[in-house]
């Protein structure tokens, strides 16, 4: 039997299946040929929509109340007393710096002539659901986010249009035509850039990064802009020399791991555009929960306690906009070496007010001894959801001189 003979290889591009013969006949001695095909072709990236309610709470308020249009509109709890948070602001509002988790009592202070009223959630939902069908027209692959946004994958859409750009548009057009109200979106290959995209031409906007552009998109967006960059890490990166995405770039995955932990893998991935995680229609929420890292230690009781009060009102706003009750609260906290404890306590029945959350981490805060220590982080979350009751109202409850005063 002849011996087998080794050649050296040669790597080349074959076009077609019929040219592979045909070098195949040719050839003395015969080629063997591996054959690599890409990991995905250029045409079959998923098609990716975003869609999020332009200031959805005070849209629908200034939509079934027209006193209300045109004017600085808060919905939230009332500044008066004790005060509250705002849950949205009218786009009227927002130009005077007012946002969503603000204390109801700094709103007014911005805007004095602001108009403060009571949420209608079940009139949100009902509008919610509506929005729900129109989406479900195109795909069944909806990812609700909250009440007023959604991630929707249309790669293989239930009308064969084939564009997401078209569907985005019709969706958009629906809302407007049946709800009298707008949206906008972003549409691209992956929730992150969908999700960015969609915030950049509000209100009412429409914007495609495509697969080309998205490298050269993230290279240009500012540092807090990235998911999971908050004010401390913001200003962390600047001093390092990261401003956008593109300084980002030049870093070794190692080196982002080093200085910002797990999160720097995230980092590395998103930067070049990548971003794996798919349109979930069930998924679940396990917790809900906000924390923030302090610019300098936190070393008395007083101050500590200054700070889950500001976090508890994140918290709470959140879970309002999610319509959660949970069973188990969960302090967290990260001490100036970097060592990190959790305490929690669990209730008989769901909580989402604000008093109890605030109350319960100062608790679990106290009971870990805070003599001689220095905090740089504190988080609190809820767990072990409950469907939170819907109250039902009478139609002359709705009025529209009537407020209600939140457990904010």
């Amino acid at each position: 039997m002849e011996a087998v003979r080794a050649y050296p290889a040669t790597f080349c591009s074959i076009p077609t299946i019929a040219a592979l013969a045909q070098l195949q006949q040719t050839c003395n001695p015969p080629i063997f040929v591996l054959i690599t095909m890409t990991e995905q072709s250029p045409n079959t990236h998923r098609k990716i929509i975003h869609i999020d309610m332009d200031a959805f709470y005070a849209s629908v308020e200034q939509r079934d109340f027209p006193e209300y249009r045109g004017k600085p509109l808060v919905v939230g709890g009332l500044p008066e007393g004790r005060g509250g948070v705002v849950a949205t602001a009218s786009y009227e509002a927002r130009k005077f710096g007012i946002r969503s988790a603000m204390s109801s009592k700094k709103a007014l202070q911005l805007c004095p002539h602001a108009l403060f009223v009571r949420p209608r959630f079940n009139v949100y939902r009902e509008v919610s659901q509506h929005i729900r069908e129109i989406f479900s027209r195109y795909t069944d692959l909806i990812e609700p986010l909250s009440l007023d946004e959604a991630f929707l994958d249309v790669t293989n859409d239930k009308q064969d249009i084939g564009s997401a750009i078209e569907i985005a548009k019709l969706i958009k057009q629906a809302i407007k035509d049946e709800l009298q109200l707008t949206a906008s979106a972003g549409v691209s290959i992956n929730k992150f850039v969908a999700k960015i995209a969609s915030d950049i031409n509000k209100p009412d906007g429409l914007k495609f990064i495509g697969p080309s552009s998205i490298e050269n998109f993230m290279e240009q967006l500012p540092v807090e802009k990235f998911f999971g960059v908050g004010k401390v890490t913001a200003q962390k990166m600047k001093q390092m020399g990261l401003h956008t995405g593109a300084d980002l770039k030049r870093m070794e995955e190692s080196d982002l791991v080093k200085h910002f932990g797990k999160v720097g893998k995230f980092y590395y991935q998103i930067v070049r555009g990548i971003d794996n995680r798919e349109v979930q229609p069930h998924r679940e929420t396990k917790s809900l929960g906000a924390e923030d890292t302090f610019a300098y230690d936190l070393t008395t009781l007083e101050e500590m306690e200054a700070e889950l009060d500001k976090i508890a009102i994140t918290v709470h706003n959140r879970l309002l906009k999610y319509e959660l009750k949970g069973r188990t609260i969960t302090l967290k906290v990260k001490y100036h070496d970097f060592k990190q404890i959790t305490r929690n306590q669990s209730f008989p029945t769901p909580v989402n007010d604000l008093e109890t959350i605030s109350h319960t981490a100062k608790q679990l805060m106290a009971a870990t001894g805070v003599d001689d220590v220095k905090v740089r982080l504190l988080g609190i979350s809820l767990s072990n959801f409950g469907e939170l009751p819907v109250k039902q109202r009478d139609d002359k409850e709705l009025g529209p001189g009537d407020q209600l005063e939140l457990e904010l």
